[in-house]
Parts: structure tokens; sequence; C-alpha cells
């Protein structure tokens, strides 16, 4: 009789006995010593730093070697992270698990937005093909690995920390907009998400979530007022979401908001259209919501 034999494929960066740092002899071996010890994520430059001996590169040589073996994902250029076993089968690691320590390592202000945003609010039914993050300028150019993209959204202004959220993930906390700046930015960015009816219908599931209450005169210096009133016209007539519409109203009023005549939809014509007089909308375009 044959006895039951199981077999444990166990990848580099969980190597089961725990390494001393005396035993750091390579790359390899100072990867498997800090994961070890919760330090998922490492720079080129760090490297660079501790293997001194080393010729730059040897060091990408080495690298090469360890994503080519599944230890570690290159997220960004000079910026890595170590696959978990969890994620070892798929060979990547969700951008939620390492946008942190990124954006540390890019020195950048930065929140996880629109449809991501609105998913970790129970707000989206389907999940997002793209990774939102917006940050300060300059630019960032937006980055694709293995099927994973990451959108960097650039402002001109300052991100306002107190509409930030943070939600605790794998490998540490990440900031999030809030419920509140989330449903403004699927207006501002809605190209970035599919257009506005693709935005109204994550907006319907996001609406219980939202408070604006708690908004002061910051919220409307960040938010255009475009959007303000794009928004609040939404809410009002297309989302029955009437009460939340009267206190963004409020709002807007209370802090000197001055309201333009704009199109509900850019760059559609807006003739012989009707305009509502409450928000200025000029009504050019047909809200249907997606079927939930």
């Amino acid at each position: 009789m044959f006895a039951k034999v199981l077999i444990i494929l166990v990848p580099l960066q969980t190597n089961m006995f725990h390494m001393n740092k005396e035993e750091i002899k390579n790359i390899s071996d100072w990867v498997v010593y800090y994961s070890q010890r919760g330090k998922l994520t490492f720079s080129r430059n760090e490297l660079v730093g501790n293997f001194t001996h080393l010729s730059e590169q040897t060091i990408k040589n080495n690298l090469k070697l360890l994503i080519k073996k599944g230890s570690i994902f290159p997220v960004f250029r000079g910026f890595y992270s170590v696959i978990p076993v969890s994620y070892a089968l798929m060979g990547i690691v969700p951008p939620e698990f390492y946008i942190n320590d990124l954006m540390k390592f890019l020195n950048r202000p930065y929140y996880v937005s629109l449809l991501n945003a609105a998913a970790l609010y129970g707000a989206s039914h389907q999940k997002p093909q793209v990774f939102s993050v917006i940050t300060s300028l300059p630019s960032l150019r937006d980055t694709t690995k293995r099927n994973t993209k990451i959108s960097f959204i650039s402002t001109r202004k300052t991100i306002p920390q107190q509409w930030l959220k943070t939600f605790r993930g794998e490998n540490g906390d990440f900031w999030v907009s809030n419920s509140e700046l989330t449903a403004a930015d699927l207006i501002t960015f809605q190209k970035k998400i599919g257009g506005i009816n693709r935005a109204c219908t994550v907006l319907y599931e996001l609406a219980e979530k939202i408070n604006f209450e708690q908004l002061d005169k910051s919220f409307f210096k960040y938010v255009p007022t475009a959007t303000i009133q794009r928004l609040g016209y939404l809410l009002e007539n297309e989302l029955e979401q009437k009460k939340l519409a009267e206190i963004l109203f409020k709002k807007s009023t209370e802090f000197g908001l001055e309201f333009s005549k704009i199109p509900l939809k850019n760059g559609k014509s807006a003739e012989n259209c009707e305009t509502n007089a409450k928000w200025k909308i000029i009504i050019n375009e047909i809200i249907e919501i997606d079927d939930l």
C-alpha cells in the first residue's frame, strides 16, 4: 500500500526557516530575510546601497532572475514587490498591496479613486479593469504590467487630506477618497470610467454612503463648480436623491458658489435643449442607468 504524500511548493519569499542577517550572501537572501520581517516592497536603490560590491548590471541580472522565478513583481521602474504565496499562481499582486509604498517611493501625495474607491464602499457591481490613482503634478505615465493597469490622474490642486480615508490592505493601509469626494470625482473624471451613464450607475449605489452635511469650504475649493452642478442635478432629477441634492445645494449657496450655464455632457451639442434653472444645467443627454 502506498502512503499519500502531500507536496507543497514553497516560493522563495516564504522560506519556512527564518534567516539571520548574517546569513545574507546574495540578493535572493536579502529579499527572503526582509520579506520574513514584513518588508514586502523594495527599490533597486536599496539593493545598490546594500550590495556596494556588485555592479549595477549584476543587480539588474539578479532582479531579472527573481522576476523569472516568480519571486518578485516589477511594479514600477526601479520598484518591486515580493509575491506572497497567496498570489504565487497568478504571478502578480494587486495594486492595493503596494500602492502606498509605491507612492512613498515616488514621493507623491495620492489617493485611490473612481471605481476602485466606489468598490470599497460597496458601490461597484463590476470589478474595475483599471486601478485609478489621483496624484499631484508633474504627470506620471500610466503603467500596465501583466494585465494590471494603473492610471495616474494628476491634479494641480493640493490633495485635501481631510476628505480621504485609510483602508486596511494586506500589506498595510492605503489612502482612498471618502464617499463624498468619490461621488464628485466620478463626475469630474467621467471619461475615465466610460462616461456619464456609467458614473450615474455607480452613484446610484454609492448614494446611501454619502453625507453632504459635513462638507466645508475646502471641499468646494477642491471640487470644480461644474462638477457640483452636474452632481446636484443628477442626484435630484435622475437618481431620486432629492434630500442629498438639497443639502448639496444649500452648502453650495452657503459657501458662495456661482453657477453658470453648462451642458450636462461636454462635447455634445446643447442647441435647443432645456435648461434646469436651479442647477443651470443644459440637459443635452438622456441618462440611462445600467441594469444592476
